[in-house]
């Protein structure tokens, strides 16, 4: 249930009270009996708790986690370095044979 703000018109108190979206709004201050006219609030902010919520909700599906993307990035570059010297031997290599 959502909670109104209200302020009594005659005693200036400002309270809140649980109410149903369908029910009528206050008309009177339970304790002074004053006129009240209902405010209108900010309301709560979302709070996102646990963890994946981005991933498993709203993420492209497409994409790849940064790990994975930075472990491939590492992959490649020991394949790289790797034909690297097969291609150009080092100096040493040639005089051990």
């Amino acid at each position: 249930m959502p909670t109104y703000e209200y302020q009594c018109l005659k005693c200036k108190k400002k309270f809140e009270v649980f109410q149903s979206i369908k029910d009528e709004p206050l008309k009177k201050h339970p304790r002074c009996g004053g006129k009240v006219k209902r405010l209108i609030s900010a309301g709560a902010g979302i709070i996102f708790k646990g963890s994946g919520f981005y991933q498993t909700d709203y993420k492209m599906k497409s994409l790849k986690p940064a790990e994975s993307r930075s472990a491939e990035k590492a992959k490649d570059a020991a394949q790289t370095k790797e034909k690297k010297s097969e291609t150009n031997p080092s100096p040493d290599s040639k005089n051990s044979k």
